[in-house]
């Protein structure tokens, strides 16, 4: 294993931008703290322990270069997406360091063998030639261990935190190099362990998105938390632990949609390419919080839409929980826009648009294996009028747009894909109203153990950057959800707690 350890210290006086109340009628949990305000930002110190460059094992993979699919090209140029795992670890930091550290950092490195685009790059040379990953010997991944003075507790509740909180536990990206003949060189991934003495820990990983999807990058955390409680055993977990599947030429491209994609590309700014781990344009007024719908919310939300919804073909109507779940918060965040809550003439003919995404590897046109390594994602824009949204009927209507977006999504999974890049520049447009979903509570997130436990929190840091919800399965009930926020502090005080506790509570007594 190739590793290059430099030390350094480094302080944050101020960090980057990133609670529960209990409302009795929705029991949706907010907890509050007597000791600290649960949205007081956090002035610690991090203290930089450890720089590693991780590899993988010596000698065992060969130089390899992955063409792009057209799953992956619209993804060129997405912000970086970060995750965050915190872990309840109540020992001082001496002791994971002498303990867990090193059998973290082994694991990754068995891991990677596997799981090269990882740390591979992303190779972007000048056109007409075509971007790719590639991996040569002696590509590493920047692997950071910190030490942290903040408060664990308030940084994993669900409750309203400041934004900033989490910020100095996300890696950065490495910068990117220029090669000769201008060829461009992106690393995909950075980690950052970083330790809250005699409480826990946190592992939070950057990554470029053109990598590979939600599902490649749980399957590549869970392989190694797996491979790290095992201690880097691979006998015991034969059976267990599939391998990822890099035959990108098994991705069918029915409709010629990478040429279409790359042609996109190359009337677009190549420029624009800033793939870092920092987050920009952040309003330092910005909460994060979370919702947790228990399993009984769920299935009420199910019944009570579904019964309002029977007027419409309820012959082929399926309500699931995706769908419930992310007609409520829709409806509730667009009903707590402070400056269009009492939807002025204009403003009610005003477009609303909910992105989200669908896996498509088990889909009879790809039959593609579950565990397809890389992007294969089909995107789907529900879109209907603001006046619709915050009538009575709202989270029916968004209900029903959802629902025939999914039909339509089984049917044709490229439905409308010849256009999907010119859509999304469109709807990047200063002034749209647009909220994308991201995650999925099928990736069970809260299964990811690495020795110490399910994570105490699980979450997506970027959605304060993007516009963005994340969906994730529930840490203490199975069949629930958690659904992470992060709103304008008066829009969430004032506004959307109100507006969700009402809803909820019209449906509790269904």
């Amino acid at each position: 294993m190739s590793l290059e350890k430099e030390l350094t210290v480094e302080r944050f006086d101020s960090f980057f931008q990133t609670g529960e109340d209990f409302c009795e009628a929705c029991s949706v949990s907010f907890h509050r703290r007597p000791q600290k305000m649960a949205h007081e930002r956090q002035h610690d110190s991090v203290k930089i322990i450890e720089r590693y460059q991780v590899a993988p094992p010596p000698n065992l993979l060969p130089s390899t270069t992955l063409p792009l699919t057209f799953f992956d090209i619209p993804w060129f140029y997405c912000h970086p997406i970060q995750r965050i795992f915190f872990y309840e670890f109540p020992h001082p930091t001496h002791h994971f360091l002498e303990t867990p550290l090193p059998t973290l950092k082994h694991s990754l490195s068995l891991s990677l063998q596997h799981f090269f685009p990882f740390v591979s790059n992303l190779i972007v040379p000048p056109q007409p030639r075509l971007s790719h990953i590639r991996y040569l010997p002696g590509d590493t991944l920047s692997f950071t261990v910190a030490e942290s003075t903040a408060d664990f507790t308030l940084l994993t509740s669900d409750s309203p935190q400041d934004v900033e909180n989490w910020h100095p536990l996300v890696p950065t990206l490495p910068s990117p190099r220029v090669e000769q003949d201008g060829i461009r060189v992106f690393p995909l991934m950075a980690i950052k362990v970083t330790v809250f003495p005699n409480s826990g820990f946190s592992i939070c990983l950057t990554f470029n998105h053109l990598a590979g999807d939600g599902k490649s990058l749980h399957h590549f955390v869970k392989f190694w938390a797996s491979l790290c409680k095992a201690r880097g055993d691979f006998a015991s977990l034969e059976t267990s632990l599939p391998l990822p599947s890099h035959e990108r030429d098994k991705v069918l491209d029915p409709k010629g949609l990478k040429l279409i994609y790359f042609q996109e590309l190359e009337h677009g700014d190549s420029q624009r390419m800033e793939f870092s781990g920092l987050v920009r344009d952040l309003s330092t007024n910005k909460v994060r919080f979370t919702v947790v719908l228990t399993r009984q919310q769920v299935e009420k939300l199910k019944k009570w839409v579904t019964l309002k919804c029977a007027s419409y073909d309820s012959g082929l109507l399926h309500i699931s929980s995706f769908v419930v779940t992310c007609s409520l918060i829709w409806i509730c965040m667009i009903r707590s826009e402070e400056s269009k809550s009492n939807c002025l003439s204009q403003e009610c003919d005003e477009l609303c648009h909910l992105v989200f995404l669908a896996d498509c590897r088990d889909h009879p046109e790809f039959s593609l294996p579950s565990t397809y390594f890389g992007n294969c994602l089909t995107s789907y824009i529900v879109t209907i009028k603001r006046r619709e949204l915050v009538g009575e009927s709202g989270i029916v209507v968004a209900a029903e747009a959802i629902e025939r977006q999914i039909r339509d999504l089984k049917r044709d999974p490229l439905r409308n894909a010849e256009t999907l890049m010119s859509d999304f520049r469109e709807l990047g447009k200063p002034g749209k109203s647009v909220l994308t979903v991201a995650g999925s509570p099928k990736l069970g997130v809260y299964q990811t153990d690495f020795g110490w436990g399910k994570p105490k929190k699980c979450e997506a840091v970027h959605i304060e950057s993007s516009g963005s919800i994340s969906l994730s399965d529930c840490r203490d009930e199975k069949g629930g959800i958690e659904v992470g926020l992060a709103l304008e502090r008066t829009q969430m005080n004032k506004k959307f707690t109100n507006i969700l506790e009402e809803e909820l509570r019209v449906i509790n007594k269904f």
